[in-house]
């Protein structure tokens, strides 16, 4: 049997990681794989770019330009389809496909012509929609009929409007394939469940970390912070904007006062404002990211649209219980004994949760961990493996 994955990078960021992990256990077992990414680079040994310089770039400029987005990238498809009629894999793997990486009409087609079962982890909607990975935030259900008229389409495309035209098309595409959709989610399985893929099996396999690297990490770094005494508040994404909820915590260094210091990590955490407020550079450091889960009383995670977020599971490894608004999978997390979720957008509750679990401390640490040996990669990833035999 032959394995071949398909993403945007190998071994960076939470998609590019499970590809690699994924590929380990495959090579493990003694089952020939690749990883075919399109951006970044890769010491892995069985990564294979397929996209040359600019042509990721020159995608997104065309699909800006034209609305096509996701139908453009034919150069690098055509090239990975040869990449991938010299391994001649049994099964393709999926991942994300929405970076500007491949021309669907192209690559699906060659996929069903040659036979190919294909696995699609969806990381997000964007599948089934015209364009959104997530249409959660402003409450847009069109994509349960029919796209269109796409209240986000200026973020897609400046001048046109085709969400209708490539739901469609992704619609007759997918129809056609020997198709199963894997969500690291119950919640994203069941809105699959509501799209045109209704007939589609699915699989949840929630998303995994490395309980060896994300575990219990003491270290000085509350005094390197100048915390003191003061309860850190610990939030962390890849970018701080309102659909993560800047704004929320914004609110919220302002509400309570100097006996807390909100510590906001990712890229545009410089938005994240207020008093008590300490905003730091984006990091795949993944010991000094340890470092801070562990020394936080508290992970905050007000966002407003999220698949699975891993931070959560990082948090809970290292015995930080977690608060967030619970919206798409991110409660499903969580449970009872280590953290809390209240409703979406309700700022002041979460506020008072803040003040209430940090005052009260009804989660314990060896709940927390307890909690995060659920997401061991090694298990979740392994679930992946035994999908393929």
């Amino acid at each position: 049997m032959k394995v071949a994955k398909i993403n945007v990078t190998c071994g960076s960021g939470s998609t590019g990681r499970i590809c690699r992990a994924v590929s380990e256990l495959l090579t493990q077992r003694g089952i020939d794989n690749r990883v075919f990414y399109s951006e970044g680079e890769s010491d892995y040994p069985l990564a294979v770019k397929y996209a040359l310089p600019g042509e990721v770039k020159a995608a997104a400029l065309r699909s800006r330009l034209f609305g096509n987005y996701g139908f453009n990238s034919q150069k690098m498809t055509k090239r990975l389809l040869s990449m991938l009629d010299e391994m001649n894999p049994d099964i393709v793997h999926l991942h994300n496909l929405h970076g500007h990486n491949a021309d669907l009409s192209l690559l699906l087609t060659a996929l069903r012509d040659r036979k190919i079962k294909v696995f699609w982890t969806f990381h997000d909607c964007w599948a089934f929609t015209g364009y959104c990975p997530h249409f959660d935030m402003i409450g847009c259900e069109k994509w349960t009929s029919r796209c269109g008229g796409c209240p986000q389409k200026k973020s897609y495309s400046w001048f046109f409007d085709r969400s209708a035209a490539l739901q469609e098309k992704k619609q007759k595409l997918l129809r056609e394939l020997d198709l199963t959709v894997v969500t690291p989610s119950k919640w994203l399985a069941a809105l699959v469940k509501e799209s045109f893929l209704c007939d589609v099996p699915v699989k949840v396999i929630p998303n995994g970390i490395d309980l060896s690297s994300f575990r219990p990490a003491p270290s000085d770094i509350r005094e390197r912070l100048s915390v003191g005494e003061r309860k850190l508040l610990l939030a962390v994404a890849y970018h701080w904007d309102e659909r993560k909820g800047a704004d929320v915590l914004c609110r919220a260094a302002d509400a309570l006062g100097d006996d807390y210091r909100i510590v906001a990590v990712g890229s545009g955490s410089e938005h994240v404002t207020g008093n008590n407020v300490l905003s730091l550079p984006r990091t795949e450091n993944q010991k000094e990211l340890a470092q801070l889960y562990t020394a936080a009383d508290l992970f905050l995670n007000p966002t407003r649209e999220d698949s699975f977020p891993t931070v959560n599971m990082e948090a809970l490894a290292c015995g930080t219980p977690v608060l967030t608004f619970d919206t798409g999978g991110s409660g499903e997390i969580i449970d009872a004994s280590c953290g809390a979720a209240v409703a979406k957008n309700d700022t002041a509750s979460f506020i008072r949760e803040i003040v209430r679990i940090t005052r009260d401390k009804p989660f314990d640490r060896a709940d927390c961990l307890k909690r995060a040996e659920n997401f061991d990669m090694r298990e979740k990833f392994q679930e992946y493996v035994n999908l393929y035999l």
